[in-house]
């Protein structure tokens, strides 16, 4: 029964690394279709975030049954427990970087972004897309140090996050509403997206250390 309950946490893993694949693929191609107007990126990355929906959905079911099938204890239900919090943060970030390229997709073939906020929001897809890689990277092979190295460099996101609102409510903003609404959705989009990558990481330490 053990080498069972084993094999079953092993696909548990697998299939929350597959997820986050699927969400860093669709930052992907959100990113790329927000930043270059680019409507059949858009396209995909929407179609992809219902597939990772569904996996989602899967994983949550598969789990359940190991719950109730293995009745496990102490770290192996930690594990579990932790791999439903871990599925529903790694669907949202798929539903965010699709909501990403649903603004490209609205706003076709004009751009959703006003030139003087293009260089942070491509900073931003940058460090979302660096940040989706440590993701599956960390759950692939759980590690407390590269765990840290993602709630560090969320900062960074926080802080184009700011800059966002800053350059929005400067007296100089003279951009439309559409803009306004646009790059103020966008912004929190991004945003969320590594608040996740963060939140993954945290139920990776507490599961390898036994600290928050």
């Amino acid at each position: 029964m053990r080498k069972i309950f084993e094999q079953e946490l092993q696909e548990v893993q697998s299939r929350l690394v597959e997820l986050a694949e699927g969400a860093r693929v669709i930052m992907k191609k959100g990113t790329g279709a927000f930043l270059n107007s680019d409507v059949a990126m858009a396209d995909e990355a929407l179609a992809l975030a219902d597939s990772n929906e569904r996996k989602a959905l899967d994983l949550d079911e598969l789990v359940i049954k190991i719950l109730a099938t293995q009745s496990p204890v102490a770290r192996d239900l930690r594990i579990l427990v932790s791999a439903l919090r871990m599925s529903a943060s790694l669907e949202r970030m798929g539903s965010l970087a699709s909501h990403i390229a649903a603004i490209a997709r609205y706003r076709f073939p004009g751009s959703a972004i006003p030139e003087s906020l293009r260089g942070t929001f491509s900073e931003m897809a940058k460090i979302d897309l660096e940040l989706a890689d440590k993701a599956v990277a960390l759950l692939q092979n759980p590690d407390v140090d590269l765990a840290r190295e993602i709630q560090a460099r969320d900062e960074a996101v926080d802080l184009l996050h700011r800059k966002v609102f800053d350059v929005v409510l400067a007296p100089t903003w003279s951009e439309n509403a559409m803009y306004t609404v646009d790059v103020t959705l966008a912004s929190r989009y991004f945003e969320r997206f590594a608040d996740h990558v963060v939140d993954i990481s945290s139920k990776v330490s507490f599961l390898q250390t036994g600290e928050w």
